[in-house]
């Protein structure tokens, strides 16, 4: 399942030797035993890698990095924070949504979904891209948050002026990765409901993001989803 995954071809080129180590293949062992224990994996197969293709690796202008994807039934579609059209908002993003009003003005729309962001150059991605249903945090440790540190660490080699949105305390812990001279690191609380007030409103990130890919003579992202 994952040894040859549905992913884009320019992230394919970046990824393709990952794929190969035991560290993948263990995890591929891993999500196979659970699907024989009949465990219910979320997202779905085919959108475990969804974010890669719909933001092309050359593409990328900003990565809003997640923990690990939704555990409700019909939550999780393979980008952080987002959910389907159809499925009720979660709270941290309904916080997103009140800070992406009170900064830019944008009215706070009806769905949750996010792929317009996707589309614009917003790589959504989670440190951990699959979860069992109801279990938060329940692949931790089996091999994903080596993978996802590939990714960053092959951005910041190859690409430059990308801004990277972390919020709370684990996906701040990615810095280590991010050369901070040649991009823009927005940090704040998490957007959870346990900790948005203690940093996350007024943080001003959108803003903050268009003002700097503006600067660096990048198309600024529309953020708004509607």
């Amino acid at each position: 399942m994952i040894r040859q995954p549905k992913i884009e071809s320019s992230w394919n080129q970046q990824l393709t030797d990952e794929f190969s180590k035991d560290y993948m293949k263990n995890l591929s062992k891993f999500l196979c035993d659970e699907k024989i224990k009949q465990k219910s994996i979320y997202p779905p197969n085919n959108l475990i890698f969804e974010a890669f293709e719909l933001t092309k690796f050359e593409d990328v202008k900003v990565v809003i990095l997640g923990q690990d994807p939704y555990h409700g039934i019909g939550q999780a579609h393979g980008l952080s924070f987002s959910v389907g059209y159809d499925i009720k908002i979660p709270p941290s993003l309904k916080n997103i949504y009140k800070e992406l009003y009170n900064d830019i003005g944008i009215e706070i729309p009806e769905h949750g979904n996010l792929k317009k962001w996707a589309n614009e150059g917003v790589l959504l991605l989670n440190s951990i891209l699959t979860v069992e249903k109801g279990k938060p945090n329940s692949h931790s440790n089996k091999g994903w948050e080596i993978f996802t540190d590939s990714i960053l660490k092959v951005l910041n080699t190859k690409r430059r002026n990308i801004v990277y949105i972390l919020w709370g305390k684990k996906a701040q812990d990615k810095c280590k990765y991010i050369n901070s001279k040649d991009n823009l690191i927005i940090k704040s609380a998490h957007p959870s409901p346990y900790s948005a007030f203690n940093g996350f409103f007024k943080s001003k990130p959108f803003s903050k993001t268009n003002n700097y890919l503006l600067k660096n003579n990048q198309l600024i992202i529309d953020w708004n989803v509607e």
